[in-house]
């Protein structure tokens, strides 16, 4: 089921793929919304979100929280949002329509806005690892997360740089983070790392794999049937035949060739100052970009509220909504939560899009 219209173009092009799949048909299992940072925007969101889960024809989630935190948050925002303790999944249906289905994942100290609190890693890690195996057991259709506070996890022992590295570990995954609008898919080819380092980062190998990722993603969680992927260059004007810059001559270029050998549509190297025009757009379904702002700042720029944070390249559904915890909107009710919206439609979409595809397999 195509659970808004207004993300629909989430899932293709129309010439394309099916972008409209029959309404009739509903996502394999509920989505599971994991906390987030406790003291961030995660929790109004969530209850936002489900507040609006009739006008924005919203599938069934439910979030794993302190049912505590939740009531006090929903007290402070004035919002009539019913909490219902669950204990499993199976019990969403049942409760969804009238109630926010929490499964308890008890904070250790009570959270405090805008102020993180290492104490309660713990808690924020446990939920996500929760959430993350009762997708692998096909339990959910996949998992929503709430923005997390690195810098608080780093503090408390976490050992991964941020939520897509985690869940590679607890998957045995290989994620390539896509970020989606309904203007643009783009792909980060090197994500958390000093600029400095990106091309030594580079090679034919690495762009093959992601390339191949990518596509085989476009047509089975976005029904593109024949995706057509552009490859940004990392230097100015494609280096301009060696002389800005040899990587799009000897790495770039050569994992092209591979891909094309394939049977995969692609374009490229082509300069990244006029890639992501409204014209150059139609002619392609996703970009993989060298570096993360490269990517990022023109799906920001066209889409900030509503960007999703997808992982590609797992063998769970996984979106986020691509902003961060805004400490500073904490408790005032200000925060959008369309960005969490989108993520939930997207994921409900992707998990349904596996299963057809699946199916037709069979």
């Amino acid at each position: 089921m195509i659970y808004s219209a207004t993300l629909s173009s989430t899932l293709g092009n129309p010439h394309q793929g099916t972008a409209i799949r029959n309404t009739e048909k509903q996502c394999v299992a509920p989505l599971a919304v994991t906390m987030g940072e406790p003291a961030g925007v995660g929790g109004e969101l969530t209850l936002a979100a489900w507040a609006r889960r009739n006008t924005d024809q919203l599938p069934p989630f439910f979030v794993l929280d302190d049912p505590q935190r939740l009531i006090s948050l929903a007290r402070k925002m004035s919002a009539e949002v019913p909490i219902v303790p669950i204990s499993s999944p199976e019990e969403v249906a049942m409760v969804f329509d009238r109630a926010l289905p929490i499964l308890k994942q008890e904070l250790y100290v009570e959270s405090v806005p805008g102020k993180p609190d290492p104490a309660n890693s713990g808690a924020v890690i446990s939920s996500i690892e929760k959430a993350t195996a009762l997708a692998l057991a096909h339990r959910v259709g996949g998992i929503v997360t709430n923005p997390i506070h690195k810098e608080t996890l780093i503090d408390a022992g976490f050992a991964h740089p941020g939520h897509t590295e985690f869940l590679a570990a607890l998957t045995g995954g290989t994620p390539v983070m896509m970020l989606a609008s309904s203007d643009l898919k783009v792909v980060p080819m090197t994500t958390h790392v000093a600029l400095k380092n990106v091309p030594g980062l580079l090679t034919v190998e690495k762009i093959i794999e992601c390339g191949q990722i990518i596509v085989r993603a476009l047509s089975n969680d976005f029904g593109i049937s024949t995706p057509r992927l552009a490859i940004a260059a990392l230097n100015p004007h494609a280096g301009e035949g060696g002389i800005f810059g040899s990587e799009e001559q000897e790495i770039i270029k050569p994992a092209m060739q591979v891909l094309a050998a394939e049977g995969i549509q692609v374009t490229g190297p082509h300069p990244a100052d006029s890639l992501f025009r409204a014209e150059a757009r139609k002619g392609y379904d996703a970009v993989l970009c060298m570096y993360h702002d490269q990517a990022l700042i023109p799906l920001k720029t066209l889409d900030f509220e509503r960007g999703v944070n997808v992982t590609l390249g797992l063998p769970i559904v996984r979106t986020s909504p691509d902003h961060g915890t805004a400490l500073d909107l904490a408790g005032t009710g200000k925060a959008s939560a369309q960005g969490l919206i989108a993520a939930l439609i997207l994921a409900a979409n992707i998990a349904q899009s596996r299963a057809d595809t699946l199916a037709v397999e069979r």
